[in-house]
């Protein structure tokens, strides 16, 4: 059986009409390419399964029996795709036409790069950020503090969330948004994947640190483009879950990359950031019980 050109997989949860749509523009491009598509279902339980069902018999479909998190949703899938090139894709982005004849043919021409990032765009068709440089304990003590949009701060995110990058011209990068991730099959076999430590958050940031630190190269590349929803899918859950996780992978990260020192220093921040998030929380529920008053 020849080898398919892509393994496009998906992790799906709780966005059926969004899946739908992500996978009618994947076939709508497919052309004379040969695309094996695999969606995993974290036990979405809103009729994304019977959904595939119905209108995607060709596609493969992990249904999985409880939420087990980006990282090793995603690695049940790798373990079984079989294409050249791999395509990592949310559930909430539509493909623009030409996207993988493109793709495959910068891979062909350009062997030193094995990930690259496409252009995400909004819905509105607008430039959406999607490269930053790798973490550093400055930025992500702000970041735990709130302080991510007050001015005085904001000059402490130049380096990491680079909001000067001109996301026309292609060129190398740290690390990519895991909305749409292209990459080699080989390259990430060799790098076993995702740490399945990481839930969700960080687990696309380990990856492109570890193949960096390999050696090789990761670029940026807007001749293939992708429109990105955003936060569709894990928006869904709790505020202090989603910071929990959060903060859980950002420890991890640290401890697992960096030096000793700021492994503790975010450490110590982590409990006033639970306060904070909690604060805001029952900001927002006293706003909106007022507002329904």
């Amino acid at each position: 059986m020849a080898r398919a050109d892509f393994s496009i997989i998906i992790v799906n949860w709780k966005v059926r009409d969004l899946l739908d749509r992500c996978l009618a523009s994947i076939l709508a491009d497919a052309g004379d390419l040969t695309l094996e598509i695999i969606v995993v279902d974290n036990n979405s339980q809103d009729g994304s399964l019977k959904m595939l069902a119905q209108k995607y018999p060709q596609i493969k479909v992990l249904a999985l029996e409880k939420n087990f998190g980006f990282a090793k949703a995603n690695n049940l899938a790798l373990a079984k795709a079989s294409g050249s090139y791999i395509v990592l894709l949310n559930p909430d982005t539509e493909i623009v036409p030409g996207f993988f004849g493109q793709s495959k043919a910068y891979l062909e021409s350009n062997p030193e790069v094995v990930i690259f990032g496409p252009k995400l765009l909004n819905p509105d068709a607008s430039i959406q950020a999607s490269v930053r440089s790798l973490p550093d304990w400055r930025s992500q003590i702000l970041i735990l503090l709130k302080l991510k949009n007050i001015p005085l701060a904001k000059k402490f995110f130049q380096a990491y969330l680079l909001p000067d990058f001109d996301y026309d011209r292609e060129q190398p990068v740290d690390q990519i948004m895991g909305a749409a991730i292209v990459a080699r099959a080989e390259v990430l076999k060799s790098l076993n994947f995702f740490d399945e430590r990481f839930f969700i958050w960080f687990e696309e940031v380990d990856l492109c640190y570890r193949a960096k630190k390999n050696g090789w190269l990761l670029k940026y590349f807007p001749g293939a483009s992708v429109v990105h929803y955003g936060g569709q899918s894990f928006g869904q859950a709790n505020t202090l879950k989603k910071q929990m996780i959060f903060n859980k992978s950002l420890l991890y990260y640290f401890y697992k990359h960096q030096p000793r020192w700021q492994y503790l220093l975010i450490a110590l921040f982590l409990p006033l950031n639970f306060i904070l998030t909690l604060f805001y929380v029952i900001f927002l529920q006293s706003k909106r019980t007022a507002n329904n008053i």
